[in-house]
């Protein structure tokens, strides 16, 4: 029996990185996995994976920062699964420029996918949950949750907020046995971070080996990238908590790279 048996998760951004992964191994232990994204090709790919490996999964069109997709996603799941049990808030992209030159618009379209997404599929799920009397809200967070980075004003902000949504789920859902908590990666070599390390390395006018080296990893004690399974890891470890010991906290998964 795995540690999430029979549990209901919707994974948001789970098409590929780490919403894939951590489909993956919740499918692995035991969950029924509802794999919610944009890009529907390679999210029916990955749902496919996950029933070659014997687990279970489904698709579901949603962008998290349309209130209408958001509940219909959330619907489908009901009525496929009878039950929802965990939300991973991990949908996010990444654009980089300094705050001078930041586009409001791109500004307003980080904030809505990042922050608006987490409170609307948070918002949509914990009606159910209060319901079912139970459950854990787990959002894919950042070091920049705790620290902040050159290029990266709203992405930080945004990272910044789910600190606080946490926090304020935590109280209000403890009355109805509902957790939540924030897994807080450093960078992990995805395609969003694949993306950044050109157009940082023209941004700061270095080469791209160098970003790796003295952006990217040069806080961390090993040199080395967080990987997926490191942040699926921490996604199942507050998904299968037992009690409310932990609900609110954040938890860094970064090779040192920020430590508290």
């Amino acid at each position: 029996m795995g540690r999430l048996d029979r549990k209901v998760a919707i994974i948001t951004g789970a098409a590929s990185g780490i919403g894939k992964e951590i489909a993956k191994r919740f499918a692995s232990e035991g969950a029924k996995v509802v794999i919610a994204d944009l890009q529907m090709p390679a999210a029916e790919a990955a749902a496919a994976e996950i029933k070659r490996d014997g687990g279970i999964a489904m698709v579901v069109a949603m962008d998290v920062s349309d209130e209408a997709a958001v509940e219909v996603g959330v619907t489908r799941t009901i009525e496929r699964f009878a039950g929802l049990d965990i939300l991973v808030s991990n949908a996010g992209i990444q654009i980089v420029k300094p705050i001078d030159e930041f586009p409001f618009a791109e500004w307003k379209k980080m904030l809505a996918i990042h922050l608006d997404g987490a409170f609307l599929t948070t918002k949509a799920c914990l009606r159910h949950m209060y319901r079912a009397r139970g459950g854990a809200i787990i959002y894919i967070g950042s070091v920049h949750s705790k620290e902040a980075s050159l290029l990266k004003a709203p992405y930080v902000t945004a990272k910044h907020g789910l600190i606080g949504l946490c926090k304020v789920v935590a109280k209000e859902g403890a009355k109805h046995g509902v957790r939540a908590n924030v897994v807080c990666p450093g960078f992990v070599r995805t395609p969003l971070v694949e993306k950044q390390i050109p157009e940082q390395a023209r941004a700061l006018g270095i080469s791209e080996d160098e970003v790796v080296r003295n952006v990217m990893l040069r806080e961390t004690v090993d040199g080395e990238f967080t990987t997926t399974e490191d942040v699926s890891e921490a996604a199942v470890f507050f998904a299968a908590a037992t009690t409310n010991a932990l609900t609110g906290q954040s938890l860094i998964v970064s090779h040192g790279w920020f430590m508290e």
